[in-house]
């Protein structure tokens, strides 16, 4: 369901070496991207059935927050309405892996 994470500690992610290179350590900011047998609406609808994590921007804090990119466009590529970012907050892991399992669910 999900075709890649989107962070730069991750090695898999573009431009990891050059965080590697500047940083010793990461945030709890990070996106992901449904594959494309997912439509937009149903990535709408995944944030709309999330429970613990709000719909909202920030660069960090202590909630939980999800927002999705319907037009996000980068050069050479498009997101076509597939990418969404999460911010971590304090939550217990349990519960944010368990929230975004059944919004998963829900739209599979």
């Amino acid at each position: 369901m999900v075709n890649s994470t989107l962070h730069p500690a991750l090695p898999s992610c573009p431009g990891h070496d050059t965080w590697a290179r500047d940083f010793s350590g990461s945030t709890s900011v990070f996106s992901f991207i449904f594959k494309d047998t997912i439509v937009a609406d149903q990535v709408v609808e995944f944030i709309n059935q999330l429970k613990i994590f709000k719909i909202g921007m920030s660069w960090g804090g202590v909630h939980s927050l999800a927002v999705v990119y319907p037009d996000l466009q980068r050069p050479n590529q498009d997101f076509g309405g597939w990418i969404v970012r999460l911010n971590i907050g304090l939550e217990k892991v349990e519960d944010l892996t368990s929230d975004l399992a059944q919004a998963m669910a829900k739209i599979s």
